[in-house]
């Protein structure tokens, strides 16, 4: 086993958004500057915007020179086969104090042509919300490509989509080409593959404070929309104590529940980095003779080498990540 390597925590890259609030600061002490904190990038590795770690010996290593370190004792055997020194994932929080555009997200074949990227397939655990919340996704009734340019051109395009209400705990998995949007007054965390690419169709006309409205890519994304895409975004679960409960399972990752209360023991078997995102609670994790502590809104990384952990809580609910 490669003695060096334990779970890593690494340090938030915060990103001020026009949509964005305070409740990472406020909730998740998150501690930024910025006026209105939208994501906080808990681990990344999308260009310009690289993890760095915040703990342990290997404090200061970026991502990029962990994967091109330890390769895959990091990210498993399959995966860097795969990926190489590039890591798959990119986890975030967000906080939307304002409603987000309106937007989709390309899949493989068009980001790596147009873009030299990954797709940007994702998924949504909701943290909190305020009253009345919802987020959009998809539409609310069958909708073709002349259907939807009408609608685009005539600025009715709300009335064709699907505003579904939200609470604590909802599942949503938003696929390549769906359309959608964080309503405004919802914190959640977010599991998608390494992309920062969003085509966005409509910004409700508003205007940043140099009076310039952001600018909208509709040439781009009607050929990414998928107008045939069923409405089965909104994923169930169960909530077993001290075992993962599935959220989500994809091609690109696969996502648990697993409320801890107690010491739960895990043995990781799955040839993959694993990564765990508090979302309630405290929690302990040991692992290779190191003790990491995780709070809520905290995220922290077991690289695949590491076989053999334990978790404890008093009542922590965390989300489990592997690919």
């Amino acid at each position: 086993m490669n003695e060096e390597l334990y779970p890593l925590k690494f340090k938030p890259i915060l990103k001020d958004k026009i949509w964005g609030g305070q409740k990472l600061n406020h909730i998740l002490n998150k501690n930024g500057n910025l006026p209105n904190i939208g994501e906080s990038w808990e681990i990344s590795d999308v260009d310009g915007d690289t993890s760095v770690v915040s703990n342990g010996k290997l404090l200061g290593t970026t991502l990029q020179d962990l994967l091109k370190t330890y390769k895959s004792d990091l990210l498993g055997t399959h995966n860097y086969k795969q990926f190489g020194a590039t890591f798959p994932l990119l986890i975030k929080f967000i906080d939307a104090k304002e409603d987000l555009s309106i937007q989709l997200h390309p899949n493989d074949e068009l980001a790596k042509i147009r873009h030299n990227s990954f797709g940007k397939t994702e998924m949504w655990y909701v943290m909190q919300v305020d009253d009345d919340a919802n987020i959009i996704v998809g539409f609310n009734q069958e909708v073709n490509k002349e259907t939807y340019l009408k609608h685009l051109e005539d600025k009715t395009l709300t009335e064709i989509l699907n505003f579904d209400n939200v609470k604590e705990g909802d599942v949503y998995f938003i696929e390549v080409g769906r359309v959608h949007a964080i309503g405004a007054g919802v914190m959640l965390a977010e599991i998608q593959q390494t992309s920062d690419i969003t085509y966005r169709v409509y910004d409700w006309d508003r205007v940043d404070d140099q009076g310039s409205e952001r600018e909208l890519h509709n040439d781009l994304a009607i050929d990414a929309i998928d107008f045939d895409m069923p409405n089965d975004f909104r994923k169930t679960y169960s909530k077993e104590m001290n075992r993962s409960n599935e959220m989500v399972i994809c091609q690109y990752f696969k996502t648990s529940f697993l409320p801890v209360s107690g010491i739960v023991e895990r043995h990781n078997d799955k040839d993959s980095f694993i990564i765990y995102m508090c979302v309630e609670g405290n929690a302990v994790v040991r692992a290779n003779g190191h003790e990491e502590t995780l709070a809520k809104g905290e995220t922290i990384l077991i690289p695949a080498i590491i076989k053999d952990y334990n978790i404890s809580a008093n009542n922590a609910k965390l989300l489990e990540v592997y690919v």
